[in-house]
């Protein structure tokens, strides 16, 4: 995940916590109303930034797997 991505995700769940708190959501429907409120706020700001950059957010890059002799190198 790059830094963008991680920015825009964190980004969606900040706006859907905020929505939540706000407007008192209470339940399945209300939580899953401002969920999508929150996930709109931010596919809007990557879509924009996305078009004055012209390139994409999203990437195909995992940083979940690190290899056994970095890790080894981070705990010393």
């Amino acid at each position: 995940m790059t830094d963008l991505e991680l920015i825009f995700s964190m980004l969606g769940e900040a706006s859907t916590t905020e929505i939540a708190r706000k407007k008192d959501a209470q339940g399945l429907s209300g939580n899953k109303k401002a969920a999508a409120e929150g996930g709109t706020i931010a596919g809007n700001a990557r879509r924009e930034l996305e078009e004055k950059t012209g390139a994409k957010v999203s990437t195909k890059e995992n940083y979940k797997e690190i290899p056994e002799t970095k890790r080894k190198a981070i705990k010393q």
